[in-house]
């Protein structure tokens, strides 16, 4: 009996290991993109930082889903999904944001 429950405990662990994190697990909620300069727009990035591809530029008023937030240098760098494309997902600068 004991090496049953072992062998289930086992199986619970490794199928664990494998599956990840709710998509909302960490959602900190809705924000738009404000601040940038007329006829500019937010670089949405593929990495946390100006060393990466720009996926999409983003103007003044685009809202989006902060799912979290780390800090890159002397930049906070959050991680966004566009609220009405969730699947394009990218980085941008916090400091570009506010709550919508």
């Amino acid at each position: 009996m004991q090496k049953s429950s072992l062998k289930a405990l086992a199986a619970i662990a490794i199928g664990a290991a494998f599956m990840g994190a709710p998509a909302t697990a960490q959602n900190l909620g809705r924000y738009e993109v404000f601040g940038v300069e007329d006829g500019d727009m937010l670089k949405m990035r593929k990495g946390p930082g100006t060393g990466y591809r720009t996926v999409l530029g983003l103007p003044n008023g685009t809202v989006l889903r902060v799912k979290s937030c780390q800090q890159t240098g002397s930049t906070r760098w959050c991680k966004v999904a566009l609220n009405e494309a969730r699947g394009m997902v990218g980085y941008v600068s916090w400091a570009y944001l506010r709550e919508y």
